[in-house]
């Protein structure tokens, strides 16, 4: 025979016994409850994936855009060597005798002149273009002032002589113009030389 089971034995059991018998009455319940439960997992999940799909096309945007920006530039050091090629023609063009009276030295002029010009048209086909900035304003982001001249009909800052010319090469600075500009009077500011 067993021994009766004190009161406060009873009340535990009762307790204990209260939730599986409220989940044995109410299995609707149970079931929502665990429902619930899932759809708040799932909604984690489907915003976890899709924050790692974002994160997987921003990083293969931005490793498209450098593939790109390294073969728009890739040709950038070697285009600044090229154009000291470039340079040197122009010198020579401007060292030939002014009358060409020789046809040796006309022919020479012309060559060298011919040959400027395709260097030119196939840096323009990689994307690297000449600055001309003759007459223009300076321009500290694409020019250097070596000097300042007096140019009484030139506005103060004006370039008056371009010493070595400047390239671009797409969108970007290569080379800056090496340039000579108008000096102003004493009553015009100066032209920041240092930028």
């Amino acid at each position: 025979m067993t021994e009766p089971k004190n009161e406060s034995e009873n009340e535990t059991e009762n307790m204990q016994d209260a939730p599986a018998e409220q989940e044995a009455l109410d299995p609707l319940a149970a079931a929502q409850k665990r429902i619930a439960e899932l759809e708040k997992q799932l909604g984690e999940m489907k915003d976890r994936a899709l924050r790692e799909m974002a994160d997987a096309e921003n990083t293969r945007r931005r490793a498209q855009k450098d593939r790109e920006e390294i073969s728009k530039y890739a040709i950038a050091n070697f285009a600044k060597e090229i154009l000291v090629i470039s340079d040197n023609f122009r010198r020579a063009m401007e060292a030939a005798p002014g009358d060409h009276a020789d046809p040796a030295v006309k022919n020479l002029v012309v060559g060298i002149d011919a040959t400027e010009r395709q260097l030119l048209a196939t840096l323009e086909r990689f994307g690297i273009k000449k600055i001309d900035p003759m007459g223009q304003l300076f321009d500290p982001n694409f020019h250097r002032v070596m000097m300042e001249v007096d140019a009484a009909d030139k506005a103060p800052g004006t370039v008056v002589q371009v010493l070595q010319a400047g390239y671009v090469i797409h969108d970007r600075l290569l080379r800056e113009a090496l340039v000579a500009v108008a000096k102003g009077g004493s009553a015009v500011p100066r032209v920041d030389t240092e930028a």
